[in-house]
């Protein structure tokens, strides 16, 4: 009997091992693999047990990512990360408002880890304001298929890390440089001259840009699907009438053009396939320019009016026949010609919509 016992404990100490060993790496593999399990639950699960981490760690297909948003002494700890076998692929760096992430970085990943990145399509560099032209020359040379490159607030960056983006990354889509007040209409220029295929391109608070660069823009990248000027007041009309040109544009973001007229908006209008809109605080608009909207724009989802003093119920009406359907976030807070702006009379006019203030 005892023999027995001792056999039958020693059998279910192997199958445990077993299925500690060679089950559940296998099961975890198969799960973070069809789920997209986020980088840093990735790194969590290196520490539930040694099968594991090894298992994981030769599944380089699971590492395509490394997320090191808001890390302290990030820039140490993606070299590090660059030094093992499992990132020898990865697709996608993020290192949004991390410390530590200087020049230096950019240039020993540039130098020691270039086979790393070759592959790399999306760099967030959010918030890394001790990047400058240097460090953005050394990474764009490392990463000649990024798609995706954000650096928002960095006042360090000029038109030279342009320079260097368009000669080093031919293939950008997606292009963030909101907050880059360096940036002039150099840099459009030169956007403009190398990436016709861009998708979507954010120029918030980018306080040199005029008229000359946004045209350029407009008049060349005719894929744009996503625009963001955000704070930018000094675009003029002139500018304004180039955004008929883009045919598949679906998102665009005006707030605070306060040159933006009912003339220019009905260019804008003509953007048959825009689904976001978002004008607060354009001060010269009346009913004629929204209107215009109503009648060009009939698949809206989103329009925000805040701020605006010189639209009326008129201008409800007539996005209510054409936009009811569609039309889930209606700001019209502080529109004082807007006597009918109550939630349940804007419910009356818009049945769909969900989302009531998008100001604040």
């Amino acid at each position: 009997m005892a023999s027995e016992s001792i056999e039958s404990s020693t059998k279910m100490e192997e199958e445990e091992e077993w299925r500690r060993d060679t089950v559940l790496p296998e099961v975890m593999k198969i799960v973070c693999s069809r789920f997209m399990v986020p980088h840093k639950d990735l790194i969590s699960l290196l520490r539930v047990s040694p099968s594991l981490r090894r298992s994981l760690n030769s599944y380089y297909s699971l590492w395509p990512v490394i997320d090191l948003r808001e890390y302290n002494n990030a820039g140490d700890r993606l070299l590090a990360a660059l030094s093992l076998a499992r990132y020898q692929n990865v697709n996608q760096i993020s290192l949004e408002f991390a410390q530590g992430v200087e020049d230096k970085h950019m240039e020993l990943l540039k130098n020691k880890f270039k086979s790393s990145v070759q592959n790399l399509e999306h760099l967030n560099l959010n918030g890394c304001q001790k990047i400058t032209d240097k460090g953005v020359e050394a990474i764009t040379a490392a990463c000649p298929k990024l798609k995706s490159f954000s650096i928002y607030w960095n006042v360090r960056v000029s038109d030279l890390s342009m320079m260097y983006l368009v000669k080093n990354c031919k293939n950008i889509i997606d292009l963030n440089l909101s907050g880059c007040k360096n940036i002039s209409d150099q840099s459009l220029q030169l956007i403009a001259n190398n990436y016709l295929l861009l998708e979507s391109l954010n120029l918030t608070r980018c306080v040199k840009l005029t008229d000359g660069g946004l045209q350029q823009i407009l008049c060349k990248c005719c894929a744009l699907r996503t625009v963001n000027l955000y704070a930018d007041s000094s675009f003029t009309v002139v500018a304004y009438k180039k955004f008929s040109l883009l045919v598949h544009l679906r998102f665009l973001d005006l707030c605070g053009a306060q040159n933006l007229s009912d003339e220019g908006l009905s260019c804008v209008a003509k953007c048959k396939n825009l689904v976001s809109l978002n004008l607060t605080w354009c001060v010269r608009l009346t009913d004629v320019g929204v209107v215009s909207i109503a009648h060009g724009c009939t698949s809206l989802e989103f329009l925000s009016l805040f701020g605006i003093v010189g639209v009326t119920d008129n201008c409800l009406e007539a996005l209510s026949v054409s936009c009811s359907n569609t039309i889930t976030t209606l700001d019209v807070n502080g529109c004082v010609g807007i006597k009918r702006r109550s939630r349940e009379e804007l419910l009356q006019l818009f049945p769909h919509l969900i989302c009531f203030k998008v100001h604040s």
